[in-house]
C-alpha cells in the first residue's frame, strides 16, 4: 500500500469515490439510452491478473444499468464437447444484439493467459489463438461493435496482500480456488504471457489500454472515464413517462387466502 509523506494511505477512500462515481454512472445511462437509440452493440472486455479487481469495476458499471441490456459474461471451464470446438465458438453466443452491452469478466484472452501459463493448452494452440484473435476482433468492428479492451494491472505485493484479505474473509473465499494457490508462484510467467499477448493483440482496430488497479477505486474510476470519453455523441432524447395522480385514496396491499406477510425484520 503506498504512503503519503504523512504516513497515510495515498489510496481514494470510499466517500471520495462514490461521490465520483455516481456522475459517471449518469453518463453511463446515457450510453445505454443512446445504444437502444442508436441500435449499436458495445463490448467491454476485462482482463487483468487474478485479484486485480475485474468484477469491482464491471458491477460499477452494471449496476445501474438494465440487467436485460447489460450482461456480465464470465464463462466456466469449458466442457468435454466445447473443447472440441473452434476456439472462439463458445463466445460468439454471448455477444451483444443491437443496444446491448457486453461485458466480458475474463474472455477468449483466457487461452493467453491463465491457460498458458498453467499448462492447460499446447504453444500451438497458443499461437493459433494469438495469430486469430486479432482476426476475429477485427470482424467484429467491421460488423459495426463498439469494443473496448482493458488490461487491469497490479503489483504482486499488491496481489499477496488481497489474496490473504480473500483467504481470511468469509464472504470472500469463494473466489479463491487452488488454481489460484498455483498461479502465485508464477507472477513472473504470466507478465511474460501477457507481454506476447499485448504484443499480437495490440491493434489498430481493437487497441489494448492499461489500467493502473494497486488502487482499486481509483482504477474504476479510470477505467470508466476512458470508456466514457472513447464513446461517440451519445445524448439522445429522454422519454419521460408521466404518472397522473390516483383518482382514489391508495388501497392497502390485502390477500384474499391465509398467507400473511413474514414479520419484519428487528
Amino acid at each position: 500500500m503506498t504512503k503519503s509523506k504523512n504516513g497515510k494511505s495515498d489510496k481514494l477512500g470510499k466517500e471520495e469515490y462514490f461521490e465520483k462515481l455516481a456522475p459517471l454512472q449518469l453518463e453511463l445511462n446515457d450510453v445505454a439510452r443512446w445504444l437502444q437509440y442508436t441500435g449499436k452493440r458495445l463490448v467491454v472486455v476485462v482482463e487483468g491478473r487474478d485479484t486485480a479487481g475485474k468484477g469491482g469495476v464491471i458491477t460499477a458499471i452494471a449496476e445501474t444499468l438494465n440487467p436485460r441490456q447489460c450482461h456480465t459474461v464470465a464463462l466456466a471451464k469449458p466442457s468435454e464437447r466445447e473443447q472440441t470446438k473452434w476456439y472462439f465458438q463458445r463466445y460468439v453466443p454471448h455477444l451483444p444484439a443491437a443496444g446491448e452491452i457486453v461485458l466480458f469478466d475474463r474472455s477468449w484472452y483466457n487461452r493467453a493467459g491463465v491457460e498458458r501459463v498453467m499448462g492447460f493448452c499446447s504453444e500451438e494452440q497458443v499461437k493459433a489463438f494469438l495469430k486469430q484473435a486479432p482476426v476475429f476482433e477485427k470482424m467484429l468492428v467491421d460488423d459495426g461493435i463498439l469494443l473496448f479492451k482493458y488490461w487491469l494491472t497490479v503489483d504482486q505485493a499488491q496481489q499477496e496482500e488481497r489474496i490473504s484479505e480473500r483467504q481470511s474473509h468469509p464472504l470472500k473465499r469463494w473466489k479463491l480456488s487452488m488454481i489460484d494457490v498455483k498461479a502465485r508462484e508464477k507472477y513472473a510467467e504470466y507478465g511474460l504471457a501477457r507481454d506476447a499477448m499485448l504484443a499480437a493483440t495490440h491493434k489498430p482496430k481493437s487497441p489494448w489500454v492499461l489500467v493502473d488497479f494497486n488502487d482499486q477505486r481509483r482504477g474504476r474510476l479510470t477505467l470508466i472515464r476512458h470508456l466514457l470519453d472513447h464513446i461517440p455523441d451519445r445524448k439522445v432524447p429522454e422519454i419521460l413517462i408521466e404518472f397522473p395522480p390516483l383518482d382514489q385514496e391508495p388501497l392497502r396491499e390485502r390477500f384474499g387466502t391465509s398467507l400473511k406477510p413474514i414479520a419484519p425484520a428487528k
